[in-house]
């Protein structure tokens, strides 16, 4: 066993209480974590406030980082040492998986959003559940899937790292892998959180132009132009759909649903112009419908495809995105606002208010 902090969720709506806890050591097929630092996600709060059914008490936090501190006899790709970030889990054997689009693997749901390991254990002690997308990166260690970790440059900021591996992921992926945009061509990205101004930044390595960002708060579209969006469009002040559409001559090739609102995603279909593209990337819970004009996808050939995690493979995609930061090219450090571990109701607080776009919690030393 490894005596542990972790925040704990024992009752839905109720804040974190931070808790000692025992860690087992790891299986053959997985890593014992110490975490440096844990971005929050939406999806967090969302399965604290139970959006998403999920059993408690379970400790949350998806988004770590941190280094190895044991490895299990099976593991070949990491090794004790290595600064890792942690993303989302999955089977790795499915045809879905071994074709190359693991973020759409069968058993993504069970593998990240249940807790506890497959078989239903715990590596946590006191029966609290653990392995929330595979990590419950909420504490001080973590036991994880080998096939959860990405290991990355002992140069790169590891206390930064943690919201590569889901949120800042999916903005960018959705842009530079699922939409696959392309140099010249418009991009409205709905909702300027850490996911959508990481979809704006995405735009800018893609060579997008414009790029439009549409959100409620007149601070976060100051971000976006600070990121590169060409416009902006205050949705409180004008019809984004008239806007977007008179500043593209017609309409935009692509549009990012990055929001979770049906209100958001119809006015991101109806913002596409001629064989258009939607990626609809907001979370939302089971049984929320969206609505579209049905002659407007028809006559103008529009897509609309829904995206989890940007369509990346994390170990492929996450060095991705620290090569570009480190050219300056991705300043996604520009989205984090950093914490103490001691203050994660106070981060989430912050982030349900949109105070911080990313709030990271510090949890350990990188030493």
């Amino acid at each position: 066993m490894t005596h542990a902090t972790a925040a704990i969720t024992r009752a839905e709506g109720q804040p974190f209480v931070l808790e000692d806890i025992d860690v087992d050591q790891p299986r053959a097929d997985e890593v014992l974590v110490r975490i440096v630092a844990s971005g929050v996600c939406h999806t967090d709060v969302n399965c604290r406030n139970q959006v998403y059914d999920i059993e408690l008490p379970i400790v949350l936090g998806h988004e770590g980082s941190g280094v190895i501190e044991a490895v299990g006899s099976q593991v070949s790709s990491a090794a004790v040492g290595d600064h890792v970030v942690l993303s989302y889990g999955t089977c790795g054997v499915c045809p879905t998986c071994r074709s190359g689009h693991s973020a759409y693997c069968p058993q993504v749901y069970p593998l990240n959003l249940v807790g506890n390991r497959p078989d239903g254990s715990s590596s946590l002690s006191g029966g609290v559940r653990s392995h929330f997308f595979g990590q419950s990166s909420f504490a001080t260690h973590a036991v994880v899937p080998e096939r959860n970790v990405v290991a990355v440059s002992k140069d790169a900021p590891l206390a930064l790292l943690g919201p590569l591996g889901c949120g800042i992921q999916t903005g960018a992926g959705a842009v530079l892998l699922s939409l696959q945009v392309r140099a010249g061509e418009s991009l409205v990205v709905f909702g300027a959180g850490a996911v959508g101004l990481s979809a704006v930044m995405a735009g800018v390595i893609a060579g997008a132009y414009p790029i439009i960002a549409v959100d409620l708060s007149a601070s976060r579209l100051k971000k976006a132009t600070e990121l590169g969006a060409t416009y902006v469009i205050d949705a409180t002040e004008q019809d984004p759909v008239a806007a977007v559409r008179e500043l593209t001559h017609g309409g935009a090739r692509y549009a990012i649903e990055a929001t979770g609102s049906p209100a958001a995603f119809s006015q991101a279909v109806q913002s596409l112009g001629s064989r258009g593209v939607c990626g609809l990337v907001g979370a939302v819970g089971a049984g929320v419908n969206g609505s579209f004009d049905w002659l407007h996808v028809q006559m103008s050939g529009i897509t609309i495809r829904g995206v989890i995690e940007g369509d990346a493979i994390p170990q492929d995609f996450i060095p991705q995105l620290i090569s570009y930061h480190q050219r300056g090219r991705f300043p996604f450090d520009r989205l984090i606002t950093e914490y103490d571990f001691a203050d994660i109701n106070t981060a989430v607080a912050d982030a349900e208010a949109g105070v911080a776009i990313k709030p990271v919690l510090r949890i350990g030393s990188v030493s």
